[in-house]
């Protein structure tokens, strides 16, 4: 969590933060079509967001969106977001005194009625969101009880199921493109070696969350969940120092014995004197320096490379994925002009050697613009803030920032889309199942653009292997950019095909797809669907 807030004095003194800090609205119904193998999960994640400094914002122990200066999240906020590229949001949230008393815990309606529709701005428009328990264990936050070294730890831990409960019920009928994470950067608040008693703890935390969240059945009995060593430190989870991997016995029997389910949580913000130091001291990184006065001494490019790389060899290679949830360094340019390139190098070294070694990775954004700021966007206009910057993290997770002149492929590798396919190529036809079909569409429309997310509907008897989509665009329309398919020609009338894990669909199951398309004052939805030749209604 970075909480900087230029101007903002009163906040930066309560929330000091010192050291190397590491720091649609359609629910689907409860399936597990999509159970993708952890490579095609990393692969179809793509390029990662933070909503920073807006839900886990608070005052006083009390969350408020608004606490700390940035503006109600909206709709059209999180379509720019997608629209710039990013195909999974994270969303840290707070509870802290919006969860009531003992026994019960009861977590205040409205509230969770607000991360609801939060959360369905992203989820609505088929992008993978994380949701998490974000301020509630920082002692340096008023009201912070979700704390490893408190002697209280049974109430602790009856707090911390019954919150985890109430959130996991109230998302259990959301597909898989929703994961929870049980917590962040959760420490004793002491730097250097974790300690033990306190590393124990942080380890009954995680196995509380997996047990209750699946628990609550639905699709959360399948889902995918987040789980963080000390401090989400690279060094504390890899190394041998006592982080243990929750076990995941009530998870649902569909999922294969040899599979995983569980994803770990790390952040990077090494070298600290580059990405969150407040000074001018040290404002370039990588092998692109000019300066070496003005270059960190440690944390360039091999460094990054091995630290991934000890995620891999302890993780990944055992069928557990890698999310660093944060990673980014702030805006230094009030000291060196060209400060901003090196950031953007920095972020595309993070996301390339994240990619190599099978971790998807979120940006931390936090919504300030300016000295000392980690923003990408003006949070009020939606605006772009450092173009540079989101094109490095876009073509580094194996996407391309959306252009008004669009070339749309057949192919994944060729795609336009800022989440290419998992598979290395589409099924090349469908094969079996015409079936009956129902399309639905939900398009947001802003000056020049939209998104449209569609929802194909197997309503026949018989399954459908292998799909091919059908529709024509309204005139004046272009898609630039699209996931969960592939999309041929970018205008006119356009197939969208399936990709390899999405194209069997059950009797009474259904797939989301969608799309990003510029268009010129036309932004009425798509007609004439066919699936498979038969046409839908």
């Amino acid at each position: 969590m970075r909480l900087k807030k230029a101007g903002m004095a009163f906040l930066a003194a309560a929330l000091a933060v010192t050291g190397a800090f590491y720091g649609v609205t359609r629910p689907a119904a409860a399936d597990v079509t999509a159970q993708l193998t952890p490579a095609q999960l990393v692969a179809d994640m793509g390029a990662g967001w933070n909503l920073g400094n807006t839900l886990e914002a608070s005052n006083n122990g009390v969350p408020s969106e608004t606490a700390w200066g940035n503006p109600v999240v909206t709709q059209a906020f999180i379509d720019r977001v997608q629209a710039a590229g990013f195909k999974t949001i994270r969303i840290p949230v707070s509870y802290l005194g919006k969860i009531g008393a003992a026994p019960d815990y009861t977590v205040d309606a409205a509230w969770l009625n607000r991360i609801k529709e939060v959360v369905d701005y992203a989820h609505g428009r088929g992008l993978y969101v994380l949701i998490n328990m974000h301020g509630d264990g920082y002692k340096s936050v008023a009201g912070s009880w979700l704390i490893c070294d408190a002697a209280s730890q049974t109430t602790i831990r009856e707090k911390y199921q019954k919150v985890w409960q109430q959130v996991a019920t109230k998302f259990q009928g959301y597909n898989d493109h929703l994961i929870f994470e049980s917590m962040n950067e959760e420490f004793d608040g002491q730097y250097g070696n974790p300690t033990q008693p306190c590393y124990s703890n942080i380890n009954a935390y995680n196995q509380i969350f997996v047990d209750t969240v699946r628990r609550t059945g639905g699709t959360n009995a399948s889902r995918w969940l987040l789980v963080p060593g000390w401090n989400t430190n690279i060094d504390y989870t890899a190394g041998n120092y006592g982080f243990v991997i929750p076990t995941d016995q009530y998870r649902s029997s569909t999922i294969p014995a040899a599979e995983q389910r569980l994803i770990i949580s790390v952040h990077y913000y090494d070298p600290w004197d580059f990405t969150g130091t407040e000074d001018g001291t040290i404002t370039q990184w990588g092998a692109n320096a000019t300066n070496p006065a003005k270059k960190s001494t440690w944390g360039q490019e091999d460094f990054l490379d091995g630290q991934m790389k000890k995620m891999y060899d302890t993780f990944v290679t055992r069928g557990y994925p890698v999310f660093v949830g944060e990673y980014g360094s702030i805006d230094k340019t009030t000291y060196d002009s060209s400060s901003n390139r090196y950031r953007a190098d920095y972020a595309r070294a993070v996301v390339s050697a994240a990619k190599k070694y099978g971790a998807a990775t979120a940006y931390w954004d936090n919504g300030w613009n300016g000295q000392h700021g980690f923003g990408l966007f003006d949070r009020n206009s939606g605006a772009v803030t450092q173009q540079g910057i989101v094109d490095a993290i876009i073509t580094a997770a194996g996407g391309s920032r959306p252009s008004s002149s669009p070339s749309v492929s057949t192919s994944p590798s060729a795609s336009a889309s800022p989440s290419p396919s998992v598979s290395a190529s589409p099924s090349s036809s469908p094969s079996t199942g015409t079936g009956a079909c129902k399309v639905t569409n939900a398009v947001n429309a802003w000056n020049t653009g939209l998104t449209n997310s569609v929802t194909i509907a197997n309503t026949g008897t018989t399954a459908i292997n292998g799909w091919s989509l059908v529709f024509t665009l309204a005139t004046g329309q272009a898609i630039t950019s699209g996931w969960s398919a592939t999309y041929a020609p970018s205008s006119g009338t356009v197939t969208a095909k399936n990709v390899g894990y999405n194209g069997s669909i059950a009797p009474g199951s259904s797939v989301s797809i969608g799309y990003q398309a510029t268009h010129t004052g036309n932004a009425a939805a798509p007609t004439g669907f066919t699936l498979n030749g038969s046409t839908c209604n």
